[in-house]
C-alpha cells in the first residue's frame, strides 16, 4: 500500500482505530472497528465520512455554460442561484457513462466533483473536450472534502460553525454556500440529511477532531456502500460505466432532452429510445436467507436475463437487497442464480430506504 495516496485525514484515520485499505489508489478507512455499528450510526444519529479522495474541479471562463451544456447530459442553465447543484452524468459518443458528477454555480463559474477512481480519465477527456472553448479547469488539489451524514448531521455540524448556523439550516437539497474558503452543500450519498464540506486540506484535521468531539462517529467506506445501495444510488463501476447509458442505470431523469441542445452522446441516446430500451434498473429484495452479490445472474422466466450490479446485506431492513440491470419488461418477480440454485426474489422500485425507513411495497 506504500505506493497509495493518503488524504489529509491519514493520521486521523489510524488515530481513530481505522482499518485501511487500498481504494482507486487511495490509502482509505474500510471502518473503525465495527461496519454495521458505523451503518447504524449514520441512520440514527451523526456520522462523518472523509470523501477527500473525491476531485474538485473549479470552471471558469467566458465559454464555462456553453462548454458545460455540451459536455454533460443534464442542463447546467437550470443552476438558477449560486450554491444550487445539479447531478448529472458526462457520456461519451455512445451514450455510455464516463462518469457521474455534481456540479454547482458558482460565483465566478462552475465547481464540479468528480469520482476518485476516474480523475485521470475525467480531466483528460474533459481537457479533449475543451478545445476550441474560452475555459478554464482547475483541479482544487488544495481541498479536503467531508460528509456529515444522518438525522443530526446538520446540527452537528452548526454546533461546529455557530457563526454559520442560521445559513446552513437554510439550505434546501442540493443547495450549497460558499463561507470564505469553506464551501457547504446539502448534498449525501447515504438516503439521509447531511452535508458535504470542502474546505482547504489544512482546516481538515482540526475540523474533523471538533466534529468527533461533538459527537459524530468516523465512517469507513464499507458502510458507505451499504448506506447508498439502501438508498438507491448508483456506484461508478458497478451500476454504470461506458458500456451502459442512463437509460439502463436508472438514471433518465438526468438526461436534459426537452430542448435542442447537442450534447455528447445525445444522438446515440435518440438512436436508442427509437429502438426501444432494451435494459432498465431495479431492485431486488431476497427475504429469505442468502446474499445478493455482484455478477450474480437475474433469471425473469418467459422475458429474459439480468444481472446484478451491487448486491449487499442490508442492515436497515434485516435482509439482502440488490440494483440489478434486467430485461425492460420484467414484472415483479425474478430469480437469482444462488450458487447453482435459482432464488425468487421481489422485483421494486428503488430506493430500499430514506430517512431509515423502508419505503418499498
Amino acid at each position: 500500500m506504500s505506493a497509495a495516496r493518503r488524504t489529509p485525514l491519514y493520521e486521523e484515520h489510524l488515530a481513530a482505530g481505522a482499518k485501511m485499505v487500498d481504494f482507486a489508489g487511495w490509502e482509505m478507512p474500510i471502518h473503525y472497528g465495527s461496519q454495521l455499528k458505523e451503518h447504524n450510526t449514520v441512520r440514527s444519529g451523526a456520522g462523518v465520512f472523509d470523501v477527500s479522495h473525491m476531485t474538485v474541479v473549479d470552471i471558469t471562463g467566458a465559454d464555462a455554460k456553453a462548454w458545460l451544456q455540451k459536455l454533460i447530459a443534464n442542463d447546467v442553465a437550470k443552476l438558477g442561484f449560486t450554491g444550487k447543484a445539479l447531478y448529472s452524468g458526462m457520456l461519451n459518443e455512445a451514450g455510455g457513462v464516463v462518469d457521474d458528477l455534481i456540479v454547482y454555480l458558482a460565483d465566478d463559474g462552475y465547481r464540479m466533483v468528480v469520482n476518485a477512481g476516474t480523475t485521470d480519465k475525467d480531466l483528460a477527456w474533459m481537457a479533449r473536450q475543451a478545445e476550441g472553448f474560452a475555459v478554464t479547469l482547475t483541479p482544487r488539489k488544495d481541498l479536503a472534502m467531508l460528509a456529515v451524514q444522518g438525522p443530526a448531521a446538520v446540527e452537528r455540524v452548526c454546533a461546529a460553525r455557530p457563526q454559520w448556523a442560521d445559513a446552513i439550516r437554510s439550505l434546501k437539497v442540493f443547495q450549497g454556500l460558499p463561507f470564505d474558503a469553506w464551501f457547504v452543500a446539502r448534498t449525501g450519498y447515504t438516503g439521509e440529511d447531511g452535508v458535504e464540506i470542502m474546505l482547504p486540506a489544512g482546516d481538515a484535521a482540526a475540523f474533523f477532531r471538533e466534529l468527533l468531539a461533538l459527537g459524530v462517529e468516523p465512517i469507513g467506506l464499507g458502510a458507505r456502500d451499504t448506506l447508498r445501495l439502501e438508498a438507491g444510488m448508483n456506484l461508478y463501476g458497478h451500476d454504470m460505466d461506458e458500456t451502459v447509458s442512463p437509460l439502463e442505470a436508472g438514471m433518465g431523469w438526468t438526461l436534459a432532452m426537452k430542448d435542442a441542445r447537442d450534447f455528447i452522446g445525445r444522438e446515440a441516446l435518440e438512436t436508442k429510445l427509437s429502438a426501444g430500451v432494451a435494459m432498465r434498473q431495479v431492485g431486488l429484495v431476497l427475504e429469505g436467507r442468502g446474499v445478493l452479490r455482484e455478477g450474480q445472474r437475474v433469471v425473469v422466466e418467459g422475458v429474459g436475463e439480468g444481472v446484478i450490479t451491487s448486491g449487499t446485506f442490508s442492515p436497515t431492513l434485516g435482509h439482502s437487497i440488490a440494483i440489478a440491470r434486467v430485461p425492460f419488461a420484467t414484472g415483479e418477480s425474478a430469480a437469482v442464480d444462488l450458487r447453482g440454485t435459482l432464488t425468487p426474489v421481489r422485483v421494486v422500485k428503488l430506493p430500499f430506504v430514506r430517512g431509515g425507513k423502508k419505503v418499498f411495497e
